[in-house]
């Protein structure tokens, strides 16, 4: 096992380059750069927008991908000092060679220097430093939650396949599949934060305003008071898949000679069911919880996070690339995928503790 986690863990090397790399190109090509948006601004609002434009920013050097035209100059320049356009571009960095803002990118990357958001003026590891409590209290809580509900009834689904509890268990599942998170989101607005009906539950934030001056055991009711709606909107859009999962697992193990037999040697239901087949038929549901939880943190909870205004990495990484804003873009996408590679590794890592009968160094 020692061999091939130091084999998963080198092939992240190549998998991080290539991801960034490809995206890197991807961006050149993409219309409407910062540098354009700067100067759309600056044509719409005259000489204070100028003003700001000269003055500040920065910080764009370790990051800086963007559209020009083919004599390097940018779309949308007519009419605007070339000189104050040269100094927009050299503020983002925009008057170096693509390949070598890339290999500056890398550089810092190495050193976990992701550089400065363009628009927001903050470095990006402090940004996503703000918004990842958000995202993760989303994502942990949720998670946990869609894996308390779906096992379970997963399990008494498959011992009880074909009888009314499975049919009508099966209506809710398909209904929770089928409606989309965010729309779920949207009726428990509308229902349960004040949009047409009841008002019980907040529709901003992770805190009340004030909360901070509070004791410790009212800000925790707070926090979990808010945390109600957009859990419950992921976990409705969430547990469907898994509960069909879990229960296709167990009747898989259910049918299998070694079921039989131990019902045979005369033991129980429930010892058969929960010594015997539990072990087996959890091995793909328990290996997978940790793609499950990034799987939720990085797409899942975009939507959801837009409907409650939580301010978390889904809408950070969303409207940075709606402004192109690069260096959070390519930041959080950095730090997504080195966390989605890791964590496939700790579920093949997994998969040894549900079972130790598996050994991925025998594999060929």
């Amino acid at each position: 096992m020692g061999g091939y986690l130091i084999r998963r863990l080198l092939l992240v090397i190549p998998t991080l380059f290539g991801i960034i790399a490809i995206n890197f190109a991807v961006a050149q090509f993409a219309p409407g750069g910062p540098v354009e948006q700067i100067i759309a601004e600056l044509k719409g609002k005259g000489g204070d927008a100028a003003a700001r434009a000269s003055g500040g920013g920065g910080g764009g050097e370790v990051m800086a991908a963007g559209p020009a035209d083919n004599n390097g100059s940018y779309r949308g320049r007519r009419g605007l000092d070339p000189h104050l356009v040269d100094d927009i571009r050299r503020m983002f960095g925009f008057d170096k060679p693509p390949l070598e803002r890339f290999w500056i990118m890398l550089k810092g990357y190495l050193q976990f220097d992701f550089g400065r958001s363009f628009f927001r003026d903050k470095p990006v590891l402090t940004l996503i430093g703000e918004k990842m409590p958000v995202s993760i209290s989303l994502g942990l809580w949720s998670t946990l939650l869609v894996y308390f509900v779906s096992i379970p009834l997963g399990v008494a689904k498959a011992v009880r396949d074909g009888s009314r509890f499975d049919l009508v268990s099966s209506l809710a599942v398909l209904i929770g599949y089928a409606i989309p998170g965010f729309l779920f989101a949207v009726l428990l607005v509308v229902v349960f934060a004040g949009g047409s009906y009841l008002q019980w539950f907040p529709l901003r934030g992770l805190a009340s305003e004030g909360a901070e001056h509070w004791s410790w055991g009212a800000r925790a009711l707070d926090y979990l008071w808010h945390m109600v709606l957009p859990t419950t909107a992921l976990v409705a859009g969430g547990f469907a898949t898994l509960t069909i999962l879990t229960k296709n697992s167990f009747m898989e193990e259910i049918r299998k000679q070694y079921v039989v037999t131990a019902r045979a040697k005369g033991a129980t239901e429930s010892r058969v069911l929960y010594r015997h087949v539990f072990r087996n038929a959890m091995l793909l549901i328990i290996a997978g919880f940790p793609a499950a939880f990034i799987g939720i943190l990085f797409t899942s909870a975009l939507l959801v996070e837009i409907v409650f205004s939580l301010d978390g990495l889904g809408l950070l990484g969303f409207e940075s690339a709606i402004r192109r804003d690069y260096p959070v873009m390519f930041g959080t996408l950095y730090i997504f995928t080195l966390l989605g590679l890791i964590m496939q590794i700790v579920g093949d890592f997994m998969y040894t503790l549900v079972d130790p009968r598996i050994d991925f160094e025998a594999r060929r």
